[in-house]
């Protein structure tokens, strides 16, 4: 691929690759999910790419397609000992060639934010990690109305309608594989027959990851929330700071904020319910 610095030559990683890319994410402090590989590459198995010299990753970066109008880019890292050589500019520009014409979203750390906006990117909104322990629920939060999401196929049906609502493109090849990963746990708010809300839990590096958490209300939220955290384990979700409700429900359950992003694109992008974001699904894939 084109613009290529000091013998460094960017090609598409394989699922095989991904332990790389993934272990330098969790030295960066980001807690990848153990599963996560699979899931991503389900849904665009030609968005992930590696810079090499002399065979050995350097750099890496996922431009995801979703459909023929939306991306979303992530896994932006080049090894600390080679940063400041240029190699980390040459594999972005590698990859978003696979985005085209899309508009293209991401959440970046703060430090990148302004070379960001240089490339075009606009925020939309801070997000912001809340991790901890979780206070449990006093005996006026008793959890109702919550049922596994794989058990019934119609629910699974109604769980991919209501996501598709959630975000700025449909994916029904990531969501196939993320509600049934081992390890993960998909959880629905059923009331009157009607899905108000589902989220997923999953093991990280660093304690469970929870995400997306999507409910129509704080209610909804609460309970798959409450639901979704096991008793005295750390979990983490990353939350748009524009759902007061969601930041609200992190400070009732004693979780202090940490890891901040901002959700950035470089032009429109289909209308969703962000009201219903109480937590993204992953910073990596949106």
């Amino acid at each position: 691929m084109s613009d290529v610095p000091q013998r460094l030559d960017i090609s598409r990683a394989t699922l095989d690759e991904w332990p790389v890319i993934s272990g330098w994410a969790a030295d960066e402090g980001w807690n990848p999910g153990v599963a996560d590989g699979p899931s991503f590459f389900a849904q665009d198995p030609e968005g992930f790419f590696l810079g090499r010299i002399d065979g050995e990753p350097v750099s890496a970066i996922s431009v995801v397609n979703y459909g023929p109008a939306y991306a979303f880019l992530g896994c932006y890292l080049v090894r600390p000992d080679l940063r400041g050589r240029g190699h980390g500019l040459a594999t972005w520009r590698a990859g978003l060639t696979h985005a085209g014409g899309r508009t293209v979203g991401l959440d970046g750390v703060v430090a990148q934010q302004d070379n960001y906006r240089a490339s075009g990117f606009e925020p939309a909104h801070r997000t912001v990690r809340f991790t901890g322990i979780p206070a449990r629920p006093g005996p006026a939060d008793t959890v109702t109305g919550v049922v596994p999401v794989t058990a019934d196929p119609g629910l699974v049906a109604a769980v991919r309608a209501y996501d598709s609502a959630c975000h700025p493109a449909d994916r029904p090849r990531f969501l196939d594989s993320w509600l049934t990963t081992r390890g993960h746990t998909a959880l629905a708010r059923v009331a009157d027959g009607r899905v108000t809300g589902y989220g997923v839990v999953r093991p990280g590096r660093d304690g469970l990851r929870i995400g997306p958490l999507f409910a129509d209300t704080a209610e909804d939220a609460r309970a798959l929330f409450d639901a979704l955290a096991p008793t005295g384990e750390p979990v983490s979700i990353d939350v748009p700071e524009t759902n007061t409700e969601a930041v609200a429900l992190m400070a009732a359950r004693g979780l202090p904020a940490g890891f901040e992003t901002a959700r950035m694109y470089t032009g429109p992008v289909r209308p969703f319910a962000q009201g219903r974001v109480f937590g993204v699904t992953t910073l990596e894939l949106g």
